[in-house]
């Protein structure tokens, strides 16, 4: 099952994404989409294009597109900054928090109002969903472990009230204890009618979360449905998730 047109009512809109590294193209007329209140997955085996489709939509990767939109807004071309400013957040998998400030600072640099007229994301509010974090609100950064300092950049950028999160990776490499929070999280962002567009691997806990899935095998979109589908497509598993 391959990608059909975007749905009027999508936050974000993908199709014809393309992106290359200096010479070597990685994407190849990616076509994706998210609604709010959605969980999307994007999956895929390392070094499928998961992390590249992400950089390319928040612009970090230089690439070109017949459609980038995010809240009706054409995003091709604008620096990371301006996409930020639209309300799209994104989370990298390698985190990228300020190591010499607490919890709490990292939080407060992350601050924005929300847009709307929507309930803002509050430091009470983040903690019921981390309350790892409200543990240890004044402790330097650099002294967490990777599951919290994980837990603290995906705190951060919801301080910025976006609007959608981009999310890269969440569950890679951390304690199954600390995977269950991250699912939580993302289901809490649901909840706030937030979209998410996950990258992931495990799709155990993108089968947790998502409401429909992608997946991306050599830069190109091999499959697009529900994530029910894709865990009842043996072939579609087997051919590109596997290792």
């Amino acid at each position: 099952m391959m990608a059909g047109t975007a749905t009027a009512d999508a936050l974000l809109s993908v199709s014809g994404l393309s992106a290359a590294y200096g010479q070597a193209a990685v994407l190849f007329g990616v076509s994706l989409e998210a609604r709010r209140g959605e969980v999307v997955a994007l999956m895929g085996r390392n070094g499928a294009g998961k992390t590249t489709t992400l950089k390319a939509i928040i612009g970090m990767v230089k690439a070109s597109a017949e459609t980038l939109r995010f809240d009706g807004h054409d995003i091709r071309g604008l620096e990371t900054f301006r996409i930020a400013r639209l309300g799209l957040g994104y989370v990298p998998e390698e985190r990228r928090i300020f190591t010499d400030l607490t919890v709490h600072e990292n939080l407060d640099v992350g601050r924005r109002p929300a847009r709307g007229g929507r309930a803002p994301w509050t430091l009470d509010k983040l903690y019921k969903v981390f309350p790892n974090l409200a543990e240890m609100e004044g402790r330097r950064a650099s002294a967490m472990s990777g599951g919290e300092q994980q837990m603290l950049t995906i705190a951060r950028t919801l301080m910025g009230n976006p609007d959608m999160v981009l999310l890269d990776e969440p569950s890679e490499g951390l304690a199954p204890v600390i995977v269950e929070q991250m699912a939580e999280a993302v289901i809490a962002m649901k909840a706030e009618g937030l979209a998410v567009l996950l990258c992931e691997q495990n799709l155990h806990f993108a089968a947790a979360v998502s409401d429909r899935a992608y997946v991306i095998e050599k830069g190109a979109i091999r499959y697009a449905g529900t994530m029910a589908e894709l865990e009842a497509n043996d072939e579609i598993r087997e051919a590109y998730l596997t290792v």
